[in-house]
């Protein structure tokens, strides 16, 4: 696996007390990294997480709650981050709610929170770490996708988050233009099937979901210092998924 160096790197990754974030969380504890574990209502599991970093070579570690839809939650996310670590050189934003019910069932504040969690959600943090990343002349932004966004994949079937899930791709080659000269990479992981995922089609690319060790890959490879020229990149993380064929 690649083995980016990141021993004094402070890294805040969205929803990293469960799931897919806790596993890209504890990949960069294994390299070295202070880690932010964020969580919004899974305290418990978040503790465990912090643990676990620790366990595995964390420099440092502390446990944040916060509503990452909310403005003023996420200023006090990383103004606590910022002063029990310092400034966020890493972020990952993994939040992203879906609901894979038809669109027409689909209640509205179930609709509206799909794309807080993932367009809103990623727009906010990011723009709340900039500054600092900016001011020191690195950072590194990591999306988490989702595999097609490129071909405008769409269903009648949790149709929303297909849509924000294109529009995080639209806001990570934005946002990679934006700090093009500033230091900082933007890139997007977009998987298709992960192994913790709720509904599994009949038949997997390879034979199987993508693992937890598949997507923390090709995060690793945007957080390299070297990596320093790839921005505004999206890495599908399928298995070689054709969803023409589907």
């Amino acid at each position: 696996m690649i083995d980016p160096e990141l021993d004094g790197r402070t890294v805040l990754v969205t929803g990293s007390a469960r799931g897919v974030g806790r596993e890209l969380l504890l990949a960069t504890a294994e390299r070295g990294a202070k880690t932010a574990v964020h969580y919004n209502t899974s305290e418990d599991a978040a503790a465990a997480v912090a643990e676990q970093a620790a366990e595995l070579g964390a420099a440092d570690t502390t446990v944040v709650q916060a509503d990452v839809t909310d403005p003023e939650a996420v200023d006090d996310l990383f103004t606590t981050v910022e002063a029990d670590l310092g400034s966020v050189d890493v972020l990952v934003n993994n939040v992203g709610g879906f609901a894979p019910v038809h669109w027409s069932e689909m209640d509205y504040d179930t609709w509206q929170g799909i794309f807080a969690t993932n367009v809103h959600a990623t727009y906010l943090c990011s723009r709340r770490a900039l500054p600092e990343m900016r001011e020191q002349a690195f950072g590194r932004i990591v999306n988490v996708g989702y595999a097609s966004s490129e071909k405008g994949l769409i269903n009648p079937k949790n149709a929303p988050y297909f849509m924000a899930k294109a529009g995080v791709l639209m806001f990570t080659r934005m946002l990679a233009a934006d700090t093009a000269n500033d230091g900082i990479t933007v890139n997007a992981i977009s998987p298709y099937v992960v192994e913790n995922s709720d509904e599994f089609p009949d038949e997997l690319p390879r034979g199987r979901p993508a693992g937890f060790e598949d997507m923390a890959q090709a995060m690793l490879f945007f957080l390299d210092e070297d990596s320093d020229y790839i921005s505004g990149e999206n890495v599908e993380v399928d298995g070689g998924w054709l969803p023409e064929d589907v």
